[in-house]
């Protein structure tokens, strides 16, 4: 499964069970992204998303699946029976279980998910919009912290993209990390940014959207998605934008 599938093939699989396009909402995306930040496989949210249609075809009810939280519950049971299944494996097992440089060259580890100018001009926006919301961002508040983090990231995207526009064989997943490096640095940078109060209103803002499916969410569930929720928000303040390939 292509690395840079995990968000579409979630969402793609959900609208294919429901039988009608709906597109996800913030807080769909925001659950999605909590299992990726947790590290939940793509095939095991997959099987958690069949196994909940499965189960509500067999009772068919009047009130139709408009979320992804719909099939929360369910992904968590199947990532946990999963965590469970992996305990006491062993060296031999994986090692058996580890392809080779053989098959890794024939699966083309390390090749492109979309086509390279795309991604180039991925990289470009991404840098332009950074640049904008810097220039923004001086004219409202003057030099700040927020301010040096916005221009120390869009100097390392264009490094990036000099590195990316130069290599032989560009490696997507190596890009990849340095993008999420780039998001996180922004990320705290926002929160450091903005009075406690202001802070405080947008995550009750996020807590208050999330209410309604809290109590079917572990803690754990409920805090990534809830972190996820408000770094959306937070970065639709300052206008910023993702640079991460998933949302090519």
């Amino acid at each position: 499964m292509n690395y840079f599938n995990y968000f579409t093939e979630i969402e793609d699989a959900f609208i294919r069970r429901r039988g009608k396009h709906l597109l996800l909402s913030p807080m769909d995306w925001a659950l999605i992204e909590g299992w990726k930040a947790r590290g939940v496989p793509l095939h095991v949210v997959l099987r958690g998303v069949e196994q909940s249609f499965d189960s509500y075809e067999s009772k068919p009810r009047r009130r139709s699946v408009k979320s992804l939280f719909y099939c929360q519950e369910e992904v968590e049971a199947q990532y946990a029976e999963w965590l469970e299944s992996q305990l006491g494996a062993t060296d031999a097992t994986t090692a058996e279980a580890a392809p080779t440089k053989n098959e890794q060259a024939a699966t083309g580890n390390g090749a492109l998910p979309f086509p390279r100018e795309v991604i180039a001009g991925h990289l470009a926006e991404g840098r332009a919009r950074l640049e904008r919301a810097r220039e923004d961002q001086q004219e409202r508040a003057g030099a700040s912290e927020l301010c040096e983090a916005l221009s120390r990231a869009a100097t390392r995207l264009s490094d990036l993209e000099k590195d990316f526009a130069t290599a032989t064989r560009p490696d997507a997943e190596q890009l990849e990390g340095s993008l999420n490096d780039l998001e996180n640095l922004l990320d705290r940078a926002v929160r450091a940014s903005l009075p406690p109060a202001q802070l405080e209103a947008r995550r009750a803002e996020a807590a208050a959207q999330l209410e309604p499916y809290r109590k079917r969410m572990e803690r754990a569930t409920y805090e990534q998605t809830l972190d996820s929720l408000l770094a959306k928000l937070l970065r639709e303040d300052c206008g910023l934008p993702r640079l991460s390939l998933f949302y090519l």
